[in-house]
């Protein structure tokens, strides 16, 4: 092998690295659903996109499903269900956001299972943090599997600041892909 070519090798392999670690620093990130807090929505041990930029320059809206950095020293994935300013509440299964009653289509299946309980307990965002509306700066997050996600009803509004970004696609198992 002559050395230009051993060169122009080193040259685009090393290019390469540099697109891979911009891309994943600030575009995506892939990302590991742990746990069944999420499902139906998502499964325990799925991988998915995250996007980080999609985050960054659109901000989020309501009943996005996005990844941030939890407490216990890992990255959790939840479903944004209040944004800053908004008052939440939960009566009979329903969502109120800001007095109105909220349709929450991703969670029929789970209701169909249950015969007639409820898939989410009765709850003001009073009740369980103290404060009558979502801090600016922060989110209140909820995991589909309302009977046993510990989300922000167990450790309160996540912080703008800790969201790494938009869950965007399921990437693995193969047999899964699929849009969020």
């Amino acid at each position: 092998m002559k050395k230009s070519e051993i060169m122009s090798w080193v040259k685009s392999i090393g290019l390469a690295l540099i697109i891979a670690f911009v891309c994943r620093t600030f575009l995506f990130t892939p990302s590991l659903v742990q746990g069944e807090s999420m499902m139906p929505t998502l499964k325990d041990n799925e991988r998915m996109v995250v996007n980080k930029i999609g985050y960054s320059l659109q901000g989020l809206d309501r009943f996005t499903i996005i990844v941030f950095h939890g407490n216990e020293g890992h990255d959790l994935v939840k479903r944004v269900i209040g944004l800053p300013g908004d008052t939440i509440e939960y009566k009979n299964d329903v969502l109120y956001v800001n007095g109105k009653a909220v349709a929450e289509p991703y969670l029929d299946e789970y209701k169909k299972q249950l015969s007639g309980g409820q898939l989410t307990p009765d709850f003001t965002l009073e009740e369980i943090t103290g404060k009558k509306t979502v801090p600016e700066g922060y989110v209140f997050v909820l995991g589909d599997n309302r009977q046993v996600s510990k989300d922000s009803r167990a450790f309160g509004f996540v912080s703008e600041k800790q969201i790494v970004g938009k869950g965007s696609m399921v990437f693995w198992p193969l047999q899964h892909v699929r849009a969020l």
